[in-house]
Parts: structure tokens; C-alpha cells; sequence
């Protein structure tokens, strides 16, 4: 159990039998009457995205929630099959429960798998990651870092925008949160 004011981004609740994660919180303390929480919570299983308030200093129940380093193997139908660095064990995962990481997953790449009671609840990638440019229009001659940006697709098969004067087969740093670029790598 914690306190609403313990509440934080990515903290796993259990309300009405199902787990939900906040995505973003905030307290809020009105000039007239008692403060409360005001959150945005989304369901692990549905993906839906729901605004809930809770009272201040309300009692919730907390998700135990096991973190653990695995590395990503390969890709099995719809799964994708992740190996614990520690005991060696193979889990697949569907494809749901990794979502947006499955853009910037590369073979071999280490992940940090979130279990709850032995259900995959997400896939967590470092915040940015090396990947090559597989395909991109070519750059024309006065094409400046300053200047606008263009489509471009990554060894994993996910599209960017990258500045103009990038080519293909260059290797550049992405954010996985949001799938932006942050430079090039040498």
C-alpha cells in the first residue's frame, strides 16, 4: 500500500482488479476545500489511457513489480524471445507487451523486462540507442545541419526524420522514447 502523495511516473497501482501504470500525476490544492491527486493512468492489458482523481493521503495498492536485465535473442512469429542475463532462461514476449521498443530492438541488445506475477507487463530500452540508416533520399549539395529534415529508415525498419544532409549506411543516436534524433555517431 502507498499514499497517494507517494505517487510517481511509471509506479504500478491495482485498482478494481486490474494494474495500472501513472503516466503522469498531479497534486492539486484548490483555494477552498480539501486537496487531491489528479492522474492519468493506462491499463497494462487494455493500453487504455484513463483520468482518475484520488483524495490526498487516500491509500492505494501498489503492484509488486519485478525488474529484471534480459537481453533481446530474436523474433518468433509474434513474440519476441528475450533471454534473463542472470540464469539463462528464454521467455517470449508478445508483441503487445513490448509496443514502441520493438522499433529500436536489435538482436543481442540488452532490455529491462518488467514482470508481474509472471505476466510481462512492459520492455524498457536505455534512453537512446545506435542504429544505421538503411534507406534515405540522397542530400543535395548546400544541405545544412540547420536546415529541415527528411524521412529516413532504420536498420530495425522504423522511420525518422533526420537532418537533409545525413546519408544512408550513417549510424545515429535515437531517443527510444520518442523516437527522435539526437545525432550522428562517428
Amino acid at each position: 500500500m502507498a499514499s497517494t502523495n507517494d505517487l510517481k511516473n511509471g509506479m504500478v497501482l491495482k485498482i478494481d482488479n486490474g494494474l495500472w501504470s501513472v503516466v503522469e500525476f498531479q497534486h492539486v490544492k484548490p483555494g477552498k476545500g480539501p486537496a487531491f491527486v489528479r492522474t492519468k493512468l493506462k491499463n497494462f492489458m487494455s493500453g487504455k489511457i484513463v483520468d482518475k482523481t484520488f483524495n490526498a493521503g487516500v491509500k492505494v495498492e501498489t503492484a509488486n513489480v519485478d525488474r529484471s536485465d534480459m537481453q533481446y535473442l530474436y523474433k518468433d512469429g509474434d513474440d519476441y524471445v528475450f533471454m534473463d542475463t542472470k540464469t539463462y532462461d528464454q521467455i517470449n514476449i508478445p508483441a503487445t507487451a513490448v509496443g514502441d521498443a520493438a522499433n529500436f530492438l536489435l538482436e543481442n541488445q540488452e532490455a529491462i523486462v518488467a514482470q508481474n506475477d509472471g505476466t510481462v507487463l512492459y520492455v524498457e530500452l536505455p534512453a537512446s540507442v545506435v542504429l544505421e540508416i538503411t534507406h534515405t533520399e540522397p542530400g543535395l549539395q548546400g544541405d545544412r545541419s540547420t536546415g529541415g529534415t527528411k524521412p529516413a529508415t532504420l536498420e530495425t525498419g522504423a522511420e525518422i526524420q533526420v537532418p537533409l544532409f545525413l546519408e544512408q549506411g550513417t549510424k545515429v543516436k535515437v531517443d527510444t522514447r520518442d523516437g527522435s534524433y539526437l545525432g550522428r555517431v562517428s
